[in-house]
């Protein structure tokens, strides 16, 4: 199951049957198939401790409409020694990326940062590809292109063939997308702890759709099983996704 968040002047919330009391002032449950999207409405306005999708972490936000010519605010290149540290980090956070460091990150390879609004920062290549992104001095979140090129290299959730075309707009995804058995298909879920960068995949299909950040760790998705489990940062065909640097 996956929500959403969109804006609504209805004051009631709706189930599969009739309407009836969601337990969240000024939300609405809207049914959509076998999922369910939250909706402001108009009540209130909707906060972290009413919704647990409403999220402060910018760069969940930053790349559903992410404009190149405003949002962009310079380019430098990055020093030898700062290099030096963003290779440390990457391999603490992904260990599976260290055998294939020295070819997506060589040691005196040029890189570039793009410094964009919200203290948000994109990291490129000598040709123009996108690496990585990263909020402040958060964990480096990568581009999706380069997940394909190396699939093995990421912690990996997947989600079930009915969340596909939510995933791809953007929505967060709820634990029972992850939780199901199209989603698991037989094997136990990734030992993933809460807060971390993650890549989805989803059930037969062979490229990632998706980059997030999860909410709770993979074993509190199985036995919670309710709530938002993954925020959606980057998603198939996103603004991010089409950028050229």
């Amino acid at each position: 199951m996956v929500r959403c968040l969109i804006p609504c002047r209805m004051t009631r919330s709706i189930d599969n049957s009739n309407s009836s009391s969601f337990g969240v002032r000024g939300v609405l449950q809207l049914p959509v198939g076998g999922f369910h999207v939250l909706a402001n409405s108009g009540v209130s306005p909707l906060s972290s401790h009413d919704v647990q999708s409403t999220s402060i972490y910018p760069i969940c936000k930053m790349f559903r409409k992410f404009d190149p010519s405003t949002d962009i605010a310079g380019r430098t290149q990055v020093k030898s020694s700062v290099v030096r540290n963003i290779r440390t980090k990457l391999v603490q956070d992904y260990p599976g990326l260290e055998p294939v460091l020295d070819e997506i990150l060589p040691k005196k390879g040029a890189l570039t940062l793009i410094k964009c609004r919200e203290h948000i920062s994109i990291l490129t290549n000598q040709d123009k590809e996108i690496l990585f992104f990263q909020h402040y001095d958060d964990a480096f979140h990568p581009h999706l292109r380069l997940v394909h090129k190396y699939p093995n290299a990421f912690p990996t959730l997947r989600v079930d063939r009915g969340a596909i075309k939510f995933v791809l707009n953007g929505a967060d995804i709820m634990c029972p997308g992850l939780t199901s058995p199209g989603a698991l298909g037989g094997e136990e879920i990734p030992d993933i702890p809460a807060e971390r960068v993650v890549v989805i995949t989803a059930q037969g299909k062979e490229h990632a759709l998706a980059v997030g950040f999860t909410k709770m760790s993979a074993r509190d998705m199985v036995s919670i099983n309710k709530g938002i489990g993954v925020e959606n940062v980057h998603s198939l065909g996103d603004p991010l996704w089409n950028f050229i640097p």
